[in-house]
Formats: structure tokens, C-alpha cells, sequence
């Protein structure tokens, strides 16, 4: 993205979310283009997909983001 920040969503089709989002079909999204994928996980339920969801958008979610992935944003 290019303004560094991450998004955090859910989806049940990740190629099409992706795409829309690349397309801007988003309008939320659609300013920050292009998106590149840096990190995901798969749920069995759409209950779990959004409590994880939810897990991620709040502190201790992107700490975990932020420890997971340093070395890819090298902190």
C-alpha cells in the first residue's frame, strides 16, 4: 500500500477481494492502491474469520501483526 498503512479484512474469496481492491472498487480503499499481500490466515467458520478480524483491528492484534511480520517492515 502506499501509504504504509495495513488493512485488515476477511473474505471468502481472496483472489476476487484482492482484485477489487487492485481495481479500486473499493471506495474505501481505492486511494491507497497498490496493495501488496503480506500476511494471511484461513478460518473454518465466518464466526471465527470475524473474531479474528476484529482481534487484528484492535492493539494487541496489530502488535501481534507488527511482531509477526518485522521482518518484512523491518522493525
Amino acid at each position: 500500500m502506499k501509504d504504509n498503512k495495513q488493512y485488515v479484512g476477511f473474505t471468502n474469496d481472496l483472489r476476487k477481494r484482492m482484485d477489487q481492491h487492485q481495481q479500486g472498487k473499493s471506495l474505501a480503499t481505492a486511494p491507497r492502491r497498490p496493495f501488496s499481500l503480506v500476511y494471511y490466515e484461513a478460518c473454518r467458520s465466518r464466526t471465527d474469520a470475524i473474531r479474528r478480524e476484529a482481534y487484528f483491528k484492535h492493539s494487541e492484534g496489530r502488535r501481534f501483526l507488527a511482531k509477526r511480520l518485522k521482518d518484512y517492515y523491518g522493525t
